[in-house]
């Protein structure tokens, strides 16, 4: 088959790439490299006009006085442009209703020709969108990344673009989409609870890991047990990575040279992935049910992870024994897990290979591409 993957997040769309092709079907990926994560793409919308001194600072004051981003009509005109590269495609998947990321009139006309010109088009729920921030408006006790918004009101700033999907004009959007669109797949638990009542909702297929590229080793313990803590400024709070520095504090003081703490902030991909190589423990996030990309990653190469990984999570799976620990916006009980495994490495050792196990069985990248193929072959064509 001949696929279309549009946008991308955390890696998810090249691994399922990756897995395609081992089944010999032809993948390509069109988005923007996500940020300063930088991942590859085959055809690029990346801003880059925008970028360049001469327009990037009267850009930034535009957005400021009017909040207007003329990046992000850059990235829809560049999208444009390469419209009669992406027609006709026996699969098309978007990473997210609104994919393109430009700005919500050209987002609609561009979707709009994608429909047009390919029969098959699905949409992935796999981070901030319509359904998902009303579920979680409308159930403030879930854990979810607006947990802390809803604490303090304050972080409002943060919080603008993901209260973006709940305006009229985003909706507008999402309901063109889930009309036209043959169906709606979430990639982890997080999501399911605000699609699996929608009518086009096709069942979680869990996200991709290319265990190819992540060679097992043993976790070994000499002379200190090494921490790690990826901080991404843009979702600091969302992540909670205030209670993870808050707790690495007390656990400096507390065990003095029996660890090493690595932070690193908002580094691209494969230079995070470097610095976390060596450590035995990695922090991901405190407002989550399952685990992200990035967790799961380190999970494959046999790191604990402190994550998400709620009871939700665990009688999913079946599960009887922590693959992961299971994050909490809670310094004290953060510091009491971080103690117990630094005083029992044998568990540390013990959670990295189940870790490694349950990847393995639930996120290979070639098993998880035969369940998109099945699920996608299954749906009825849209007219």
């Amino acid at each position: 088959m001949r696929i279309l993957l549009i946008g991308e997040y955390s890696r998810l769309h090249n691994s399922l790439k990756e897995g395609l092709l081992k089944l010999g079907h032809e993948v390509i990926i069109v988005a923007n490299s996500d940020g300063f994560k930088n991942f590859p793409v085959d055809y690029s919308i990346d801003y880059s006009l925008c970028k360049s001194k001469i327009i990037n600072i009267p850009r930034q004051i535009i957005a400021r006085l009017f909040n207007y981003d003329f990046a992000k009509l850059e990235q829809g005109l560049r999208f444009y442009f390469l419209l009669k590269k992406l027609k006709n495609y026996d699969v098309v998947q978007f990473i997210h209703e609104t994919p393109i990321k430009t700005n919500k009139k050209w987002e609609l006309f561009l979707l709009n020709k994608i429909f047009k010109t390919n029969k098959n088009v699905f949409i992935l729920s796999s981070g901030a969108d319509y359904l998902n921030m009303k579920f979680d408006v409308e159930n403030k006790s879930k854990k979810s990344v607006l947990q802390p918004f809803f604490l303090n009101p304050s972080l409002i700033k943060e919080y603008d673009s993901l209260f973006d999907y709940t305006k009229e004009s985003h909706k507008k959007v999402h309901d063109f989409v889930m009309e036209k669109c043959n169906g709606i797949i979430p990639t982890d638990l997080d999501y399911v609870d605000a699609t699996k009542n929608h009518p086009k909702y096709l069942g979680l297929i869990p996200t991709p890991i290319n265990l190819d590229q992540l060679p097992f080793k043993a976790l070994e313990i000499e002379n200190k047990i090494i921490l790690f803590l990826g901080i991404n400024e843009w979702s600091y709070n969302q992540k909670g990575s205030q209670y993870f520095e808050a707790a690495l504090e007390i656990i400096k003081n507390k065990y003095g040279d029996k660890v090493e703490v690595i932070i690193a902030k908002t580094i691209p991909y494969y230079d995070y992935i470097n610095l976390y190589n060596k450590a035995h423990i990695l922090l991901d996030q405190t407002f989550s049910q399952d685990q992200g990309y990035n967790a799961l990653e380190a999970m494959a190469k046999g790191k604990v992870v402190f994550t998400g990984a709620e009871n939700e999570f665990m009688e999913h799976y079946n599960l009887t024994e922590r693959v992961a620990v299971n994050a909490k916006a809670d310094v004290a009980y953060l510091v009491k897990e971080l103690s117990f495994l630094i005083e029992n490495p044998s568990e540390i050792i013990a959670i990295g290979k189940r870790a490694r196990a349950f990847v393995e069985k639930e996120h290979d990248y070639i098993k998880i591409a035969k369940r998109y193929i099945e699920v996608w072959g299954n749906q009825p064509k849209n007219n």
